[in-house]
């Protein structure tokens, strides 16, 4: 591919984790753009868009600058088909780029190794398909005080929780949206709660569901960002 995909990075410590290794195994160069460092939001998604989590609200635009410019990022990437994937403040970015609603969430701070449920609309869908084959239930790392409590208008909602309801959806034929971390390792987590120090919680025992769990969380969401890899392609490939 000549064309890179744009990773927007909104803090140091909330990178690609996983993914770096199975996208650049799946033959997909990226770029990673931190303004969070002061590096510009750019203008083109490239032949893809993956825009990661961070601890900013997604409508703090006075404490982050660049997030008007993310979401403009993400509304034109989703509005021209450019393979698009938001992880936790990156999907919360794209409901309110797209017409849904963000805010905090009402159920409080959702943290550690926790179920996802496919619903039955992930089993037909490109990324989502191939993560039920995989693992048919699967456990995912959260870490959100923030939640989706309405979706943009068509969008299709692909897993559910126990906690929060709306854990990923689809918009359009390529863009998606993930509340949780498919991304985040034992080690990238593990600094989260360090840093974060989440209150009335073992955080000894949330990094140990987390690390015991680590096979299991690179078989599920590694055919994730392997499909994704090939959505980009097949786009890449049609332009």
């Amino acid at each position: 591919m000549s064309e890179r995909v744009v990773v927007v990075e909104h803090e140091a410590g909330a990178g690609l984790g996983f993914f770096a290794g199975w996208l650049e195994d799946a033959g997909i160069e990226y770029e990673i753009v931190r303004p969070h460092r002061g590096e510009a939001v750019p203008s083109d998604p490239g032949a893809g868009l993956l825009v990661l989590g961070g601890s900013p609200s997604a409508w703090d635009d006075d404490g982050c600058a660049w997030l008007p410019d993310a979401r403009a990022l993400i509304a034109k990437a989703v509005e021209s088909g450019v393979p698009t994937l938001g992880i936790c403040l990156g999907a919360q970015l794209m409901t309110i780029a797209c017409g849904g609603t963000v805010e905090r969430g009402a159920a409080g701070l959702e943290v550690g190794l926790g179920s996802i449920e496919l619903l039955p609309e992930a089993a037909g869908d490109r990324l989502f398909g191939p993560v039920a084959a995989a693992a048919p239930e699967p456990r995912a790392v959260q870490y959100h005080y923030d939640a989706m409590t309405e979706l943009p208008p068509g969008a299709v909602r692909l897993a559910t929780g126990s906690r929060y309801p709306n854990q990923a959806y689809r918009l359009g034929d390529s863009a998606w949206a993930v509340q949780f971390h498919p991304e985040a390792t034992p080690e990238i987590f593990a600094s989260w709660t360090a840093e974060g120090n989440p209150p009335d919680r073992d955080v000894a025992e949330l990094d140990r569901e987390v690390k015991e769990a680590e096979a299991g969380l690179r078989a599920a969401w590694r055919p994730l960002a392997e499909a994704f890899a090939a959505v980009v392609r097949d786009h890449h490939d049609r332009r």
